[in-house]
């Protein structure tokens, strides 16, 4: 007890001075900044507008100009010199007033939209070449008529390319002419983003479907039913996992549960749409995966419990044979349509037929897709905390570490990190690189955990053999 009060007093001994820095108002910086543009792009996620916000606040509170771009890069991508911009409707210019009560506001208050300026380049060397970086040099422009000194991108790993794109379109101008430096804060729901553990929104977006699969649970049990429900998870199954481990889930299964055992190729084939030939492909194995469902739902009646919900991460459309997914259009940035393939309905009908084959009876099997909810649903304290501590990264990043080219990251109890383009994309094919769930990870097993234990036939002979062995 003396020593820890003798410590405690040392520390007191700058007591005085400590106490003024830590309620002073935060260092001001010198800067050359007079005008900075903020846009959003790709879907919405809750605690957008603490990211928004806070951002614009920090930099206005310091004498800098926000200005507000308007549904990501659909307006920056009509300018031309004979059609400016115009104020109130293809830009904002923020103040404090519009920023009054909006760090827990619901949406996206500068909208949002996923045209991608970069849609033409493929690669770093496709950036000299004037046609296909011609939507990046009407970006670069637009801004230029607006005499926007930086820019902060706020997007997911796909606005994160064409932030790196802008970036390196911009080592391609001339000695001399402006260069607008460019910072990243990362968003996405589905929280599959190198460079940072968990991204604004994920824990919101997680527990607004738990609550939904909790709900259809109850459901399920009332109607000795099932329930399979579809969940965003466009490349990585974290959502879905998170989701399901909160919810009480019977079963998750996401793109990186898809081994050997539960994998299959597609041979080279044609589509009738274009009469392109087209390459073998990894798909799932349509019976394995679908077997496996059929697996939980016969342990859990086994145990009593003839219910269920059983959760699918939509990102496996991807993994469809192509029967299923020919006819299915593409976004900007080459992502399948998952909300046209109706996923959910395909799984139904195949586990509930897979059930009755094995067992004899019937069980009522219900497709649902579950995801567009929970995306501007109100952002939980944690959600606000950290896309505010992002928000005013942006600020920091510009003005007191005079950085250009980095994704403002947070680590530990929300400590800034600034991690530079070059760490998270290739800059050779200008590609960003998926962070899936290790399926050796204390996380993923969790799920595993927490499920109900299952022993298909085909497992029962391996143990038998590996016992024989023994």
């Amino acid at each position: 007890m003396d020593t820890d009060r003798r410590k405690f007093d040392r520390r007191r001994g700058t007591a005085g001075v400590e106490l003024a820095q830590a309620l002073a108002s935060p260092e001001r910086f010198e800067h050359n900044l007079h005008r900075v543009a903020m846009l959003f792009a790709g879907g919405p996620a809750p605690a957008a507008n603490a990211v928004i916000s806070t951002a614009a606040a920090s930099f206005l509170k310091n004498g800098i100009e926000v200005l507000g771009v308007l549904r990501g890069y659909s307006n920056l991508l009509k300018y031309a010199p004979d059609q400016p911009l115009q104020k109130g409707k293809h830009y904002v210019m923020m103040t404090p007033q519009m920023l009054r009560r909006t760090r827990s506001s619901q949406g996206v208050m500068i909208g949002t939209a996923r045209d991608n300026p970069g849609k033409q380049v493929q690669e770093a060397a496709h950036l000299s070449d004037p046609q296909r970086a011609e939507p990046l040099r009407r970006v670069y422009d637009a801004l230029c008529s607006l005499s926007v000194d930086a820019l902060v991108s706020i997007g997911g790993d796909d606005t994160l390319k064409s932030a790196n794109m802008f970036k390196r379109f911009q080592e391609t101008l001339p000695r001399g002419a402006r260069r607008i430096p460019v910072v990243h804060l990362p968003k996405t729901i589905d929280n599959d983003y190198h460079g940072i553990d968990f991204t604004f929104g994920y824990f919101t977006a997680v527990d607004f479907l738990a609550t939904e699969i909790r709900n259809l649970l109850y459901d399920a049990d009332a109607n000795s039913g099932y329930f399979l429900a579809e969940t965003m998870g466009r490349s990585a199954g974290w959502l879905a996992y998170g989701a399901a481990i909160a919810g009480e889930a019977s079963l998750v299964i996401s793109v990186e549960d898809i081994d050997e055992q539960y994998a299959a190729a597609e041979p080279e084939h044609v589509d009738k749409k274009t009469g392109k030939t087209l390459p073998p492909r990894r798909i799932m194995n349509m019976s394995a995966v679908v077997g496996r469902i059929v697996d939980t739902m016969i342990s859990r009646e086994q145990e009593g419990k003839p219910f269920g919900v059983v959760v699918i991460a939509e990102g496996l459309a991807e993994l469809l044979p192509y029967k299923y997914i020919q006819n299915v259009r593409r976004d900007d940035h080459g992502h399948l349509a998952i909300a046209d393939v109706g996923m959910y309905r395909i799984f139904a009908e195949l586990v509930g037929k897979t059930y009755k084959r094995r067992t004899g009876k019937s069980r009522k099997v219900v497709g649902v897709q579950l995801g567009y909810e929970s995306r501007c649903t109100r952002p939980h304290a944690f959600d606000v905390m950290l896309g505010s501590q992002l928000g005013v990264g942006a600020y920091r990043a510009l003005v007191e570490k005079r950085l250009n080219g980095v994704m403002v990251s947070i680590t530990g109890q929300l400590e800034l990190a600034f991690v530079p383009f070059g760490e998270l994309v290739d800059q050779k094919t200008l590609k960003t690189r998926v962070r899936y769930i290790d399926p050796r990870s204390d996380f993923h097993k969790l799920a595993r955990f927490l499920e109900t234990y299952v022993k298909s036939a085909e497992q029962g002979i391996l143990l038998k053999r590996k016992g024989k062995q023994g």
